[in-house]
């Protein structure tokens, strides 16, 4: 049903950020390697480099992968192995991506042996996409695991040569490169197990993958820049969107192919455009930056953003699994399925509210929008129309329009 990759979605994004996307140059070694130093966190006008942008290029495939092999285990009525193994792969990804995302707004110097490292991060995500089928077909994630542990190791690489700037950041540097590298050798043993005990061991390894930051700032501090991080998360944002996006042009397409549903799936394709396009709205509604303005702030708004990022490529597949359903090639029933839109929908709604709107909203507004995602949750349940969920959510961007903005209400 899907028709590849959209990495157009990012590349797209490009040429807003190329003006100021490279890195100052600091002075070179005669290897042609500039010194691992914190940036200031204070960088004016500082914006995500090609590099991150040619980083992000991967994730597409790889939450790509993610999302239509969620869509085939739903569609197929493996639902909670479809959930869970989607979950499990999603972590990866996201992990990976954030954690390349902190380092970089804290000691990006572009140099060859920084980009390299980078591409062998890159190359690790193509390793882990390729292990994803598998994965949810046989629950082998062999691939997986080894495409992880390429990105983590040459991640050690990159926090062993920031340890060498001295300092609360090297100090912080030095737990970040020997926790990582703990854990991952720690993830190969993981594989050796069981698959009951692979499930609870799996919860105990991530659990000490997010402490490994915790741990490290602790004993040191890694500076960051809170406009230019909170960009990074924007894009990613968009990047998951567009997947849904390419949801509502195959709704279009299939309705081409398909004569007889025309008139079920162009509504289809209306319906998830307007809901993507209200989600985009609420996501950028208050200003980002000023909810990462210490630590504690900091992790709970990057932890939080996995909720956020799984909804996000997860609604792609609940829009492929109403075109399946529609056309006749699911098992699921029709609530299940209308779950399956939903249920992403509100979590992302509920996510965005926790992290960013909370703070900064006014009373109406704090009432609205976790309201219209309990309404969006319960929407299979109710005996009105699914376009019910899209007339939830424009409402909801007319409350926030009426009102003062989140940054005119932030300050």
């Amino acid at each position: 049903m899907r028709r590849g990759p959209s990495a157009r979605t990012l590349t797209s994004m490009a040429s807003s950020s190329m003006a100021s996307a490279d890195s100052p140059v600091p002075s070179r070694t005669r290897l042609h390697l500039s010194p691992v130093r914190p940036r200031d966190p204070g960088e004016r006008h500082r914006a995500a480099s090609t590099l991150e942008l040619f980083f992000d290029l991967v994730f597409v495939i790889a939450v790509s992968l993610a999302s239509t092999n969620l869509h085939e285990s739903l569609v197929e009525g493996h639902v909670r192995h479809g959930i869970s193994s989607y979950l499990m792969i999603f972590f990866a990804v996201w992990w990976a991506w954030m954690n390349f995302t902190w380092f970089a707004t804290s000691f990006d110097n572009d140099d060859w042996l920084y980009r390299v490292m980078t591409f062998v991060q890159m190359a690790g995500v193509l390793v882990l996409a390729a292990g994803i089928p598998p994965a949810f077909s046989d629950g082998d994630f062999r691939l997986v695991v080894v495409g992880y542990v390429v990105m983590r190791l040459a991640m050690v690489s990159q926090w062993l040569r920031a340890s060498r700037a001295g300092g609360a950041a090297g100090r912080a540097a030095r737990v970040y490169a020997g926790g990582i590298a703990a854990v991952q050798v720690l993830w190969v043993a993981w594989l050796f197990l069981p698959g009951q005990a692979q499930a609870v061991v799996f919860l105990v390894l991530v659990a000490a993958e997010l402490t490994v930051p915790v741990v490290a700032e602790r004993r040191g501090r890694t500076p960051w820049h809170a406009r230019h991080i909170t960009e990074r998360y924007g894009l990613f944002t968009l990047i998951l969107m567009g997947e849904s996006l390419l949801g509502s042009a195959n709704a279009i397409i299939e309705a081409l192919h398909e004569g007889e549903y025309l008139g079920e799936l162009v509504p289809l394709a209306v319906l998830a455009f307007t809901v993507t396009a209200c989600l985009w709205w609420i996501y950028f509604w208050a200003p980002h930056h000023g909810r990462i303005s210490d630590m504690a702030h900091s992790l709970v708004y990057g932890y939080g953003h996995y909720f956020i990022f799984a909804a996000a490529g997860a609604l792609s597949a609940g829009i492929e699994s109403e075109i399946s359903s529609i056309t006749g090639h699911s098992e699921l029933g029709e609530i299940a399925t209308s779950f399956t839109v939903t249920l992403p929908v509100a979590v992302f709604m509920a996510g965005v509210w926790l992290l960013v709107i909370r703070p900064v909203g006014s009373r109406l507004v704090n009432l609205v929008v976790p309201l219209a995602a309990l309404l969006v949750f319960l929407d299979p349940l109710i005996p009105v129309p699914t376009a019910w969920s899209a007339v939830v959510l424009v409402l909801v961007v007319a409350v926030l329009v009426a009102g003062p903005d989140g940054a005119e209400q932030q300050e």
